[in-house]
């Protein structure tokens, strides 16, 4: 039989409002010794807390919902790593949820997360379109969300990168490195991220007083299929081209390997930058001059963002911008 909060209480003397203050850590006004008793009873016994009794009372149930589009994207895991360090470190539980960069499973899981009474929600919204959630049927949680900027009136937060810097840090290094033909391979262009890198883009071309030419600029998805399709297609088509800037590090991966299928050489042919900085673009030969974004820091913010909404804190910045920064490796020419 498990022991209880009142056994507790009995075997250390104390009542049981004390032993619930120790437990839940608002013991300040609880004596170094008293707490230190409460504690060595709970372990010597292995309490485990009752949490369904607990969130009856505190209406609470101690438990986040992390939504990503992609799980085998490795940018992802490092997200929820991060995300799930900054919950324990609040004593915290996370559902995981992959929509499979699916609409329709994004918002079945978003319910399904409601359902199950989790205190907020931190939600990294597909990149196949801009997000269209039905937020007033559950605006009563709170929901940040993670490498996504966004108009959409009733989020509560948001954590993401300065994609415009990102960019145009990647076209600028391109353009100082006597590359001029400089093709973009973008995502989808319906999401804000996208549109930003794009502006990044055109901002390293006005500086350097080179054309915007549109037709150096393509539009798909944020994966190495896509990539590697794509890389053939451009050099069967009748684009002149020096270098590839990638949205991400797997279109990347996809276009070194279509290159290199036809017999160029990267960088000496070909420069190409990738964006997310994985881990997978320090193994590929060769390695990939890339933009890093603090993928584990997005997800540790946003649950620090969103925890201080759920426990009332305020004054608190709900909006974080963080910086990148270009990695520069072999498969750009110096």
């Amino acid at each position: 039989m498990s022991i209880t909060i009142k056994d507790i209480a009995a075997i250390a003397g104390v009542s049981t409002a004390t032993v619930s203050k120790v437990l839940n850590g608002k013991d300040k006004d609880i004596s170094q010794a008293t707490r230190e008793k409460v504690l060595k009873i709970t372990k010597e016994y292995n309490y485990v807390p009752n949490n369904v009794a607990r969130s009856l009372v505190t209406k609470r149930t101690k438990t986040i919902g992390l939504i990503i589009p992609d799980i085998t994207n490795p940018f992802f895991p490092e997200i929820a790593r991060g995300a799930e360090d900054k919950a324990q470190e609040k004593g915290y539980s996370i559902i995981f949820c992959n929509t499979d960069d699916d609409i329709e499973k994004e918002n079945k899981n978003i319910n399904m997360l409601v359902e199950k009474m989790v205190d907020g929600i931190v939600l990294a919204a597909s990149a196949k379109e801009e997000l269209n959630i039905e937020r007033s049927r559950y605006n009563s949680i709170p929901l940040v969300l993670v490498d996504r900027d966004s108009n959409l009136e009733g989020i509560n937060g948001k954590v993401f990168v300065n994609n415009i810097s990102g960019a145009y840090q990647a076209v600028s290094y391109l353009l100082e490195n006597n590359y001029k033909n400089i093709l973009f391979l973008s995502g989808p262009l319906s999401t804000i991220p996208s549109k930003d890198r794009l502006k990044g883009y055109k901002k390293a071309l006005k500086e350097k007083r080179i054309d915007y030419n549109d037709e150096l600029v393509i539009e798909g998805e944020y994966k190495y299929s896509w990539g590697y399709e794509i890389g053939k297609k451009v050099l069967d088509s009748k684009i002149k081209f020096d270098s590839v800037f990638c949205g991400n590090d797997l279109i990347a991966f996809g276009v070194m390997k279509s290159f290199k299928d036809r017999g160029l050489n990267i960088p000496k042919d070909i420069g190409i930058v990738g964006y997310d900085d994985i881990y997978m673009s320090r193994l590929v030969e060769p390695t990939l001059t890339t933009v890093k974004q603090p993928n584990y820091q997005m997800g540790y913010r946003a649950v620090e963002i969103l925890i201080n909404i759920i426990e009332g804190k305020e004054k608190i910045d709900k909006d974080i911008v963080l910086e990148t920064k270009l990695i520069i490796r072999k498969s750009t020419k110096v």
